[in-house]
């Protein structure tokens, strides 16, 4: 058999068919992912010529002989988030860093994550997925850092069963803020059904937007807090950026002197719009949110972000 070669080839999507799980991969040569998201430098590596006439497909135990053939970078940090509270931001703070792998939910990882894969299978799999992540394909990298879908918060036991000893943050922000950007624009696992079975299910009744949006937004919250309680995870309130990044975060990710000048580069831009101008935003969504809203929000949602600000102010008192 041809031994096994995938230097600069990403996967980029995992699923089954006809009960045997695949691997889709695509060519990225030594491009750096500077992206927001991981699904945008696909994106952009799908345009090129080659992307185009070649497809590259395996099944899922490639992983595995992948990683026994060129072990990758073992992930150094996990960002677990709330959603629209900062994490894109750390990531692309992160990713102006020669030296840092930086892939922001990658759906295989989801798909792996939420699987009904035997967990032996699983776990396998995952560990061989981000090695592939992890492979220093310009020779300079040393780090490799996985930001998580949000509602992946739910699977944070299935991915310690694979890394135990990776440190994790959880970032958040007042709850109220969150809710109105997801009213504004929801994000996938604010429309119901969208991202399928997931953590966040209550099997409550739909009542209104509004009450759907609070009501996960405490799942979120509550998950968070009970998992940083449990497994030692490092709660980030939005307020702290970019400011953290120069004190906590940046001894959280081992940033040196030069490193710590160096993220700020990405700070004035818009973290998700790189086109944009970054500005904070929290005052305004205050004033936006509705009535029912705003009760709704402080109903499902403030003792556990309490819950977070607790534990957060009790490690890293003001």
């Amino acid at each position: 058999m041809e031994r096994l070669n995938l230097g600069g080839w990403l996967p980029i999507r995992v699923w089954a068919q006809n009960g045997e799980w695949q691997v889709d991969w695509c060519w990225f040569g030594d491009t750096p992912l500077h992206q927001p998201f991981f699904r945008d430098a696909v994106e952009d590596a799908l345009r090129l010529p080659f992307n185009q006439a070649f497809r590259r497909q395996t099944p899922l135990q490639a992983l595995s002989d992948w990683q026994a053939i060129s072990p990758g970078l073992a992930p150094s940090a996990f960002i677990f988030h709330a959603s629209r509270c900062g994490s894109t931001l750390i990531s692309q703070m992160l990713a102006q860093l020669d030296n840092h792998i930086v892939i922001s939910e990658p759906p295989p990882l989801d798909a792996l994550l939420r699987s009904t894969l035997p967990p032996t299978v699983r776990n396998a799999a995952i560990r061989g997925l981000l090695s592939a992540y992890g492979q220093p394909r310009r020779g300079v990298e040393q780090h490799l850092v996985i930001k998580l879908d949000a509602w992946n918060i739910g699977e944070l036991k299935r991915l310690r069963e694979c890394f135990p000893e990776t440190p994790w943050l959880f970032v958040y922000r007042d709850p109220l803020e969150i809710a109105v950007s997801h009213l504004r624009r929801p994000g996938m696992h604010m429309v119901p059904g969208l991202i399928g079975a997931s953590a966040l299910d209550d099997g409550a009744a739909f009542e209104g937007q509004e009450d759907f949006i609070a009501r996960r937004l405490g799942r979120l919250l509550h998950l968070g807090a009970e998992h940083c309680r449990e497994f030692a995870g490092l709660a980030v309130n939005y307020r702290e950026l970019p400011g953290a990044m120069e004190g906590r975060l940046a001894a959280f990710f081992t940033l040196n002197v030069e490193q710590r000048t160096q993220v700020f580069s990405a700070v004035s831009q818009h973290a998700k719009q790189p086109s944009e101008t970054f500005v904070a935003d929290g005052e305004g969504k205050q004033r936006e949110a509705s009535p029912l809203l705003r009760e709704r929000a402080e109903f499902w949602a403030r003792e556990p972000y309490e819950a977070l600000e607790k534990r957060r102010l009790a490690v890293y008192p003001l």
